[in-house]
């Protein structure tokens, strides 16, 4: 140890130190790990969103054989259908 250092506030410095490496590794961490979420929660809104928009268009312009015929005598140009 230098000459003129009091042991104690050299040791007290030591462990701040260890404690403020520990606090800088731990904010690494979490930033490494909020920036991951962020990346998930924004494809997951992503795939949200385009299946949004299929199921819109699909539900704007149905196909004709996709609508069930519901009368109860179709005329005579509709198709078979199999009950």
């Amino acid at each position: 140890m230098p000459q003129g250092l009091n042991p104690r506030k050299f040791g007290t410095a030591m462990i701040g130190r260890r404690k403020a490496e520990k606090q800088a590794a731990r904010s690494a961490r979490l930033s490494v790990a909020l920036r991951e979420n962020l990346k998930r929660r924004k494809a997951q809104a992503r795939g949200r969103s385009r299946t949004a928009a299929l199921a819109s268009e699909a539900s704007a312009a149905p196909n004709q054989s996709e609508v069930p015929d519901f009368r109860r005598n179709p005329g005579p140009n509709s198709e078979p259908h199999d009950l």
